[in-house]
């Protein structure tokens, strides 16, 4: 029996609580401790009421006498598929509450079936199946399309297997045409997902055929156990050729199913899928025969309809002559007229750029005597005649070289003046520095 978390609701120490809210809080406890679980026992005592809901315990099945009462509702109750009786042993899935009026516990069941291999077996289908598309190895986009016309079909099962003739019956009535290669592997048993494997790892070796089909009859869960193996699961999601997996009969569903590229109900459905009857291929012919012999028919009458053109111009070549003549003519009229229009235009341009160049030397030589104007005013006022008859004389030493200080002059020491009118020739009596100056 499951015992109560006293963690849960020391909460609820420090008040008093009513019957009925004591009952809501440990329904609430439970309800947050445990969620949906599974419970494995031996049903006692089953029941089912007129509206619909059964009743029943669950008690161990090595012979126990612990036991919890179990509740069904109509709704989950409708969906069993076989008829519950005291004494079997079964696999409920549910969730642990508080039934309020008597405040006893009770698990309030969802689904049941019988906890037989089978029910263990499907339990490991459901976490592959959740752990395998968590990874992503079912997603629709890895899905890759069939070859639309195949050469080559390799089938993989075994060659004992029904659905090997299943296979090769179809294809040989709807698409004889295609060749078929056979991998041989074993279907059925501890050694089947190995050789399996090794099949798919050949043909992709190989890389002979356009298709591959993995296939094989129905059975129940366990005969069909091999191809819900996890390598091969793996083998047929990392195959390099496209692949459709057509294994046991329409309501049998195998991992490799949801791995392949396509999924057939039958081994018989994925032959008719790998490749497209010869029927169909036929007709598909026709039809490109039917529209290629129209357009050959559309392309001959056009050709036909250009020659009848070219001969009814060339059955009267003088006429031809003459129409071609008068074209010539219109051109060599149309050639002259542009010609002297060119020269026209020609000319115009001619006429203007000469009259911008004359004007731009005319405004050029102005530009250019004003210039010479201004440097000749400016050079006058810089010539040495003109400072010297305005009072001022160059003073040079006896070499010719002009004296600007009285440093370096001596007493006696000749030297030569220039005037405005002539020279004189002088000699130094003192020679007195400006001390203002030489500070």
């Amino acid at each position: 029996m499951v015992g109560l978390d006293l963690r849960m609701i020391e909460h609820l120490k420090p008040r008093v609580w009513g019957v009925s809210a004591l009952m809501l809080a440990v329904a609430d406890a439970l309800a947050s401790r445990f969620s949906v679980c599974a419970v494995q026992g031996e049903l006692s005592g089953f029941a089912r009421a007129a509206s619909g809901h059964c009743y029943f315990s669950l008690k161990d099945s090595d012979g126990g006498e612990t036991l919890i009462r179990c509740a069904m509702f109509r709704r989950a109750a409708a969906l069993l598929d076989f008829s519950p009786k005291d004494g079997q042993c079964v696999l409920v899935r549910g969730r642990v509450s508080v039934y309020q009026p008597r405040g006893e516990l009770q698990f309030v069941v969802e689904s049941m079936q019988h906890a037989s291999a089978e029910g263990a077996l499907m339990e490991r289908f459901l976490r592959l199946k959740a752990q395998l598309e968590a990874e992503g190895l079912f997603a629709p986009d890895r899905k890759r399309p069939l070859p639309a016309y195949p050469q080559r079909i390799g089938v993989i099962t075994s060659l004992g297997a029904a659905a090997l003739h299943d296979v090769l019956t179809a294809l040989a009535r709807r698409a004889p045409h295609v060749a078929v290669l056979v991998y041989p592997c074993l279907v059925q048993g501890p050694q089947a997902p190995e050789t399996i494997v090794q099949a798919l790892s050949l043909a992709c070796d190989r890389c002979e055929v356009d298709t591959l089909v993995l296939c094989r009859g129905g059975g129940s869960l366990e005969d069909l156990w091999a191809f819900n193996d996890e390598r091969v699961v793996r083998a047929v999601a990392a195959c390099r050729l496209p692949l459709v997996c057509g294994v046991g009969h329409e309501t049998d569903v195998t991992l490799s199913d949801f791995a392949s590229d396509l999924r057939a109900p039958t081994p018989t459905a994925a032959a008719e899928l790998a490749a497209p009857s010869s029927e169909h291929c036929l007709l598909q012919l026709q039809q490109h025969a039917r529209y290629l012999h129209r357009r050959v028919q559309m392309r001959l009458t056009a050709q036909m309809q250009r020659v009848d053109h070219l001969a009814l111009r060339w059955s009267r070549p003088a006429e031809w002559v003459r129409q071609t003549g008068q074209r010539l003519q219109a051109l060599g009229f149309r050639l002259m007229s542009s010609s002297a229009q060119l020269q026209d235009r020609q000319r115009m341009l001619l006429q203007r750029s000469a009259s911008r160049l004359q004007a731009a030397q005319v405004r050029t030589l102005h530009n250019e005597h004003r210039r010479l104007q201004v440097l000749g005013s400016r050079l006058q006022s810089l010539d040495p005649e003109r400072v010297l008859r305005r009072g001022y004389a160059w003073v040079a030493d006896e070499a010719g070289r002009p004296l600007t200080s009285v440093k370096n002059l001596q007493a006696g020491q000749g030297v030569n003046a220039v005037l405005s009118d002539g020279q004189l020739g002088l000699r130094i009596e003192s020679v007195q520095a400006d001390d203002a100056v030489g500070n």
